[in-house]
């Protein structure tokens, strides 16, 4: 299928509080989308003020339960279930979030993994609480020593899945990866533009994230996670309750800090965040940037690696494109869009 003949599909990616759900949310009005959350806190119901779920209708969201698991594989078969939805409908997938790895899974099928087992995580589980996570880390090392030497004997969550698949599949983590899983790949079926919206200055960023922290907390952040942390099921453990915030806040619960350490913690921990996004997006193929300034205004765009070199959709042989600047990002958004 060629380019032009294929629908198209919208992949909005960028940190936290970084101004994307706005612009994804102009986008749907104005080109008639679809949103589909890409955010692996947001599939959790009775997540909502931590999350900063939004108002405006997604696909993906409130669709487990926080003591349930939700792989990157999960997401990568339900977008592109939902993609195939929308397009029937007429309509434009808009993939908008910040769980880079989800982003990875259904761009990337070559890289996918089985879906979780939650029986088999609670087996390994119940058996690292007996024998120790580095007793783990060396069953793993027996059998996958390629994925071992990548994962710190500490990281109890990458440990688990990686043994987890092991013993789901009898493939190794690292077979996986090298052999690929069965996904479908989407750039065989949609013309798919990726787009990234960022404040140019870090500060800016950093100072959003402070304030939207504290927000939440008005908005009665800690009282959500006094609901969860009541539940007998719920452990820290969990993805869910290892979300950023989720996570600093129910140590408070705990007792293991004050509730002005858990704060600053989750605060840093956000920041943390936002540069683990920043550095997945660096190295991101054929994405597009959108940086603001405090304001909100674009302060730069610049075109994708591929649209530098002439072979994009949009190329034009200059790395940025000067008349956007000091326009809202929608414009830009739309008018590189269009």
């Amino acid at each position: 299928m060629s380019a032009a003949a294929k629908p198209p599909l919208i992949c909005l990616m960028g940190p936290t509080a970084s101004g994307k759900t706005d612009l994804a949310i102009g986008l749907a009005e104005q080109l008639d989308c679809e949103l589909v959350s890409v955010d692996s806190a947001l599939v959790y119901r009775g997540m909502d003020i931590g999350s900063a779920k939004p108002d405006y209708p997604h696909h993906l969201v409130d669709i487990r339960d926080p003591a349930d698991l939700y792989s990157a594989a999960d997401f990568a078969a339900d977008a592109f279930r939902l993609a195939g939805e929308i397009t029937g409908r007429g309509k434009i997938p808009l993939l908008v979030g910040g769980t880079m790895l989800y982003f990875k899974a259904f761009l990337e099928p070559m890289a996918n993994l089985p879906a979780a087992d939650p029986a088999i995580r609670a087996a390994i589980e119940a058996e690292a609480e007996q024998a120790g996570w580095p007793q783990m880390h060396a069953e793993l090392a027996a059998v996958d020593p390629q994925a071992a030497g990548r994962i710190h004997p500490n990281h109890s969550q990458r440990l688990a899945r990686a043994l987890e698949v092991y013993r789901a599949t009898g493939r190794t983590l690292s077979a996986w990866h090298q052999q690929g899983g069965a996904g479908p790949d989407p750039f065989d079926s949609y013309d798919i533009r990726q787009l990234a919206i960022c404040p140019a200055d870090r500060a800016v960023l950093h100072e959003r994230i402070a304030r939207r922290f504290e927000q939440m907390l008005t908005a009665g952040f800690l009282a959500e996670i006094q609901a969860l942390h009541q539940r007998e099921d719920l452990t820290p453990d969990l993805p869910a309750v290892r979300a950023v915030g989720y996570r600093q806040l129910w140590q408070y619960l705990d007792g293991e800090c004050s509730l002005d350490e858990a704060v600053q913690r989750g605060i840093a921990a956000t920041r943390q965040l936002a540069k683990r996004q920043l550095t997945w997006l660096r190295k991101w193929p054929d994405l597009a940037w959108i940086y603001t300034d405090r304001v909100g205004n674009v302060v730069e765009f610049v075109l994708s690696e591929s649209e530098r070199e002439g072979l994009g959709p949009r190329a034009t042989g200059s790395d940025t494109c000067a008349d956007s600047t000091l326009q809202a990002p929608l414009a830009v958004a739309l008018n590189y869009l269009g």
